[in-house]
């Protein structure tokens, strides 16, 4: 990424971290009683936990150790806290806000409003570390989702093709060896043709994959027709040459605005992530100008990261879109985020002729945390029924 488009969106999103932070800070403050230990407290561990997570962030883009690896899991375990103190706080002050247009607290609870206000912010507490425990729990749960798709296209001597795709995996400092090599066990029991991954394999930094020999584990991948992959938004945070370069040596073909014929009998065609253009500058290619000279009567299998201008590819007589980026939401309320902003945020769509399926995603990004959707690798059973008569 450019230093200086980096530098503005670090500092606008650093901005808004302690912003929410000083908003759940204060309410938890004025909570405990002056003068005690127990605010004494709060402090300290409030603010230890709220710097943990970019602290960790930018030390470890220089400097990769235990100590590094512990404080970005405390701090991304805070990120999840976070937002579900904030909400928690935003319906405290909603009524708080009623209060104002009918005081009812003082009638409700006397004398006894203080005493309140700390079993609140206790009962808060523990209901966030609950919503965490099983939002973690829920993030390593990986389900297989299963489809059977028909192509009315030859497929040279194929009638079938078994594709076990996955998206977002974010290898790095919190999806490290127990995950990824749990995602090898799992894409292989599934007996692929093929493998493909749909963007963001790498979590922005290679420091911390490249300290655990991730990319063993990925050289494991067991499928005839190899193992396909394209770059997505993250790859490009950490610097894409890099993180391509690392892939390619450990097996994995990096498809960017490419096209790849196999086995003479379908195609696999790669989109470069859309993030090139504002980081570096190069625009990708437009989904017809990709395909321009591929022999549409062949089936022709896309992945593109993010899920947007779904009817480009329907257009140009693709047969299935590969896509993850969104999530999901990843943490509820997020979803409902990006069903708003993508046309499918998780599942499948058919557009026209085109078959579009959009991964939540193996892994995630910041907190190792999932509230209402579940990881997931997909498997694809492809027949291909011949040119429609």
């Amino acid at each position: 990424m450019k230093a200086s488009a980096f530098l503005i969106f670090f500092s606008i999103v650093l901005t808004i971290y302690f912003l929410v932070n000083f908003y759940i800070y204060r309410h938890g403050l004025m909570a405990l009683p002056k003068g005690t230990q127990l605010r004494t407290s709060f402090v300290w561990i409030f603010w230890a936990l709220a710097i943990c997570f970019p602290l960790g962030r930018i030390v470890e883009r220089y400097w990769t150790s235990p100590v590094t690896d512990a404080v970005v899991w405390v701090g991304s375990f805070w990120l999840a806290a976070m937002l579900y103190l904030f909400l928690i706080v935003l319906l405290v002050d909603i009524a708080r806000l009623s209060n104002v247009a009918y005081p009812w607290m003082a009638k409700a609870f006397g004398d006894n409003l203080p005493s309140v206000r700390l079993w609140t912010l206790g009962g808060a507490a523990a209901l966030v570390f609950l919503i965490i425990v099983i939002g973690h729990i829920n993030a390593v749960w990986t389900r297989v989702s299963h489809y059977n798709i028909s192509i009315a296209k030859e497929g040279g001597p194929r009638k079938q093709l078994r594709i076990v795709a996955a998206s977002d995996i974010h290898m790095g400092t919190i999806i490290a060896q127990r995950r990824v090599g749990k995602l090898v066990r799992l894409i292989n029991e599934q007996k692929p043709d093929i493998v493909l991954f749909a963007g963001d394999i790498v979590d922005e930094d290679l420091g911390p994959v490249i300290r655990r020999n991730l990319g063993r584990k990925l050289e494991q991948l067991a499928a005839k027709d190899g193992v396909y992959a394209i770059t997505g938004n993250h790859e490009y945070i950490g610097g894409a040459e890099a993180a391509v370069m690392y892939l390619k040596n450990h097996g994995i073909t990096v498809l960017r605005d490419s096209v790849a014929l196999i086995d003479g009998s379908f195609y696999i065609a790669g989109r470069d992530d859309r993030e090139s253009a504002r980081t570096t500058g190069h625009k990708r290619k437009e989904v017809a100008e990709l395909l321009d000279k591929v022999d549409t009567s062949k089936p022709i299998i896309l992945l593109d990261h993010q899920p947007f201008e779904l009817g480009k590819a329907a257009a140009a007589n693709v047969d299935i879109q590969l896509s993850g980026h969104t999530h999901h939401g990843q943490l509820w309320p997020f979803n409902y985020l990006t069903k708003a902003i993508f046309e499918v945020s998780s599942g499948y769509l058919k557009k026209g002729n085109t078959s579009i399926i959009v991964s939540n995603g193996y892994g995630s990004w910041g907190p190792p945390v999932r509230i209402g959707n579940r990881p997931e690798i997909i498997v694809i059973d492809v027949t291909f029924t011949g040119a429609k008569r």
